[in-house]
């Protein structure tokens, strides 16, 4: 899918055409639409190959944040927070993992800024309904700082999950609970690799005299860095918040374990006594109290003396 579009201080403009300084969004491109923006961005025939490599690069789930410049045109990878959802392929092999990011190419040339992705794209989403005067520098500022914010909008809901996971493990100790934690690490190991790979793109972008121009552009690209950089110092927070609580999460469990076996072990031992009474006076040979009237009250009497003695002796070594 291929959309035409120009945000303006009063709205997104949807466009029939292509027009200069016109943004265009990308969606899972096929062939024939990748042959068409080649067209767009009057793309020569000698250069076609490597322009359709580099856009079928980004179905590539760990390609790594970049910025290249070819000629006059450049060529941006980020990577942007996603929450998965069961319409995302990935949902298939990664149906545990909430969260991750996702590859999404900027192209930028001296009529155009180009945005593609091969997934429905929440920061593209975001983009489109934010009202400003439009240039192709703008436009690239902000999608870094919606990416930015979304990351701490996310990570605010992972820690929430943290502490839902913790109240429920207080109740019942399930090893579900466990799971649940370090899906929640991985999702946070993606978001750490990709926001310290997307610093220093956002760092060569801030070095970059052609897209911080104004003092605004100054200010918009400072509080990206900014943002960026909180979201990698909460990243590593709620990572190592969640290293303590699955260890934690261990000791309990095998604490646990530990008096379950410690009691089972007490009531095997107490148990143990009138069994090796019963089995005694079971033994065919002449024998104490054999004779006697009340030979069962006095071996029940022995066996009940012991069986106190010992959950006594137990009890007060704190095995019970």
């Amino acid at each position: 899918m291929i959309e035409i579009l120009k945000p303006t201080e009063n709205g997104l403009q949807i466009l029939d055409r292509p027009t200069k300084n016109a943004w265009i969004n990308v969606v899972n491109p096929d062939s024939r639409e990748i042959q068409y923006l080649s067209e767009i961005l009057k793309i020569k025939e000698i250069d076609y190959q490597e322009f359709k490599e580099d856009i079928n690069s980004l179905q590539d789930m760990e390609e790594i944040p970049f910025m290249e410049k070819y000629k006059q045109e450049y060529f941006i990878i980020t990577r942007t927070p996603h929450k998965l959802t069961a319409t995302d392929p990935e949902s298939k092999y990664l149906s545990a993992v909430e969260y991750l990011t996702l590859p999404l190419g900027i192209m930028i040339n001296k009529d155009y800024i180009v945005t593609i992705c091969f997934r429905n794209n929440e920061i593209i989403d975001q983009l489109k309904v934010k009202k400003f005067k439009f240039t192709k520098s703008l436009l690239l500022l902000k999608l870094l700082l919606i990416s930015s914010k979304t990351y701490l909008k996310y990570l605010k809901e992972i820690d929430r999950k943290i502490k839902v996971i913790e109240e429920r493990f207080e109740v019942v100790q399930k090893s579900k609970d466990i799971y649940d934690l370090l899906d929640l690490k991985k999702s946070l190991i993606y978001f750490n690799t990709s926001l310290k790979t997307d610093q220093i793109l956002i760092e060569k972008v801030a070095r970059n005299k052609d897209f911080v121009v104004t003092e605004d552009d100054k200010d918009l690209i400072n509080d990206v860095i900014d943002e960026n950089k909180q979201a990698i110092v909460t990243t590593a927070i709620y990572k190592n918040i969640i290293t303590d609580t699955t260890d934690l999460f261990n000791s309990l469990t095998s604490n646990n374990l530990n008096k379950i076996m410690k009691l089972l072990t007490s009531i095997t031992i107490v148990i143990a006594i009138p069994t090796m009474v019963a089995g005694i006076y079971g033994m065919n040979v002449p024998l104490p109290f054999d004779h006697h009237p009340q030979a069962f009250i006095v071996v029940m009497a022995i066996i009940m003396l012991f069986s106190f003695l010992g959950v006594f002796v137990l009890w007060k070594n704190k095995m019970f």
